[in-house]
């Protein structure tokens, strides 16, 4: 077999592992959000009021701000 023809068949199955693997990391982030959701505005009331406490616009946002500078 002549070296160039090695050298196609490998760049081929390169490319198609790059393809295979963008879909499966794909779907794998998919199921992991909606698993695991980003944290919005209604889960941080939601978790004020579990401690007992009314939540302000400011409490809301000032928890959204510390927890958007750790991402």
């Amino acid at each position: 077999m002549p070296w160039w023809v090695g050298l196609i068949i490998g760049v081929v199955c390169l490319a198609v592992g790059f393809v295979v693997g963008f879909f499966v990391i794909k779907n794998v982030f998919q199921k992991q959000l909606e698993k695991n959701p980003p944290i919005n505005r209604d889960m941080i009331r939601a978790m004020f009021r579990q401690m007992g406490r009314k939540p302000s616009e400011r409490d809301i946002t000032r928890v959204l701000e510390e927890m958007n500078k750790y991402r």
